[in-house]
């Protein structure tokens, strides 16, 4: 897969889909790889006429890691932000959307759609906010606007972001899908072999938890975006799952309704993954909204 130097780091790519079709970036969340994004999902975008790119975030799969800066203490960050003290942290997701504007730049394309999931829908609400020139259309999958005072984790899932994940392999891809038990969809909609193969081929590709640490914090430290968020002026679709159990569906809600115009898409039975039974119907809603741009 392709490499290239953007916003001063070193970030990997694969598109999907021809040339002279609609730009399309996907943006991948929490010390996910661009991998977790699956294949059928973006060649689905493709066959609907994007030109679509993912990417490694900073401190994920091929990118660049950012070792100098240590591991943060997550828990104590955590505790500040609770107690309503701003942290300090190696980078902000207003770093992480500039890396994505970069790739875009190095890539030789000035406007794009954007598409994220979880942090990486955090990330997108950034790039719109701070980047707005550049974007045509942005969807915010099952995410939120980090804004005070919307419903957190079930301990149950919070417990699964919190717990460091083995560090071998085989227990690292079963912890996997143990976990999507738990923040995932309904168990009809899930699929434990894709999951099982997908852990494997991110373990393989780049096993890296302390990117994870750093992620979080960067979350923390770039705080609420829902006064932002009003200002939004791009066609916007917002995704959730009725049943996420990791992020709330009152935070897609609340984004939503912080972004003039925006719609909301509910799934009833979906948790925080990408349930393939939904596809189809994210991709038409998605192209729908790109739509709007012209």
């Amino acid at each position: 897969m392709p490499n290239v130097t953007a916003n001063g780091i070193q970030i990997e790519y694969e598109a999907f889909g021809g040339a002279g079709q609609q730009p399309l970036l996907l943006v991948m969340g929490l010390g996910a790889q661009m991998i977790s994004w699956p294949d059928g999902f973006a060649q689905k975008l493709a066959d609907s006429g994007f030109s679509v790119i993912r990417y490694d975030n900073r401190d994920t799969g091929l990118s660049t890691k950012f070792d100098s800066a240590g591991v943060p203490n997550v828990v104590e960050a955590m505790a500040a932000i609770q107690e309503g003290k701003q942290i300090s942290a190696p980078y902000t997701l207003s770093d992480m959307a500039a890396d994505g504007m970069g790739l875009l730049t190095a890539l030789g394309i000035d406007k794009a759609h954007i598409v994220g999931a979880s942090m990486g829908g955090m990330i997108v609400q950034m790039m719109a906010i701070e980047h707005p020139q550049r974007v045509l259309s942005m969807t915010s999958i099952m995410s939120t606007t980090g804004a005070p005072g919307l419903p957190g984790s079930t301990p149950e899932a919070q417990a699964v972001l919190l717990t460091p994940a083995p560090s071998d392999r085989e227990g690292y891809v079963e912890n996997s899908v143990k976990s999507s038990a738990v923040v995932g969809s309904a168990a009809h909609l899930r699929n434990d072999a894709a999951r099982r193969d997908m852990a494997g081929r991110s373990y393989d590709r780049g096993f890296y938890p302390q990117g994870i640490a750093r992620h979080l914090v960067a979350v923390g430290a770039t705080g609420s975006r829902r006064e932002r968020l009003a200002k939004v002026t791009c066609p916007t679709l917002v995704i959730h799952g009725e049943i996420d159990a990791l992020v709330n569906v009152a935070g897609g809600r609340d984004t939503a309704a912080a972004i003039p115009g925006a719609d909301l898409l509910v799934f009833p039975e979906m948790g925080h993954d990408l349930p393939e039974a939904h596809w189809t119907e994210m991709v038409q809603a998605i192209a729908a909204n790109a739509a709007k741009a012209g």
